[in-house]
């Protein structure tokens, strides 16, 4: 039986490593996905509560909360990207992933920023009100 030849088991390893990158690409997105129906799931079930109390004056609550969310599914999403990188055989995908990572990154920038702002005002309105209260 003659030995295979190297480029053929070459190949097909790389082959391999393809499809098993792909399906892990494909897992983190779902995880991805996942976390966000999960946290509007959260967040309207905040939402209509808030609403049938009648407490509809400040919403800030709810939207650090839906943006908690938003912002680790981005990072999943972001692994995938990442993932996708690392087997793209043209340069015009890896430019195309290229060009999503960064918008990515940078709504997730902002809504980290966001998400630190509201934190800060509110901890700030709680330092206030506890003041004026004494």
């Amino acid at each position: 039986m003659p030995a295979p030849e190297v480029a053929t088991v070459h190949s097909l390893a790389e082959n391999w490593v393809i499809e098993a990158v792909q399906w892990l690409k494909l897992g983190v997105e779902t995880v991805g996905a996942f976390i966000i129906a999960l946290g509007i799931i959260v967040a309207g079930g905040l939402f209509l509560k808030a609403l049938l109390a009648r407490q509809t004056a400040d919403f800030t609550a709810i939207r650090l909360t839906l943006a908690r969310y938003l912002a680790l599914a981005l990072e999943f999403q972001l692994g995938a990207d990442i993932l996708s990188t690392a087997i793209a055989p043209s340069w015009e995908q890896i430019g195309k992933l290229g060009a999503i990572a960064v918008i990515r990154t940078t709504l997730n920038f902002f809504l980290s920023k966001e998400m630190k702002d509201e934190h800060r005002s509110v901890a700030e309105h709680h330092i206030v009100k506890r003041a004026t209260e004494q």
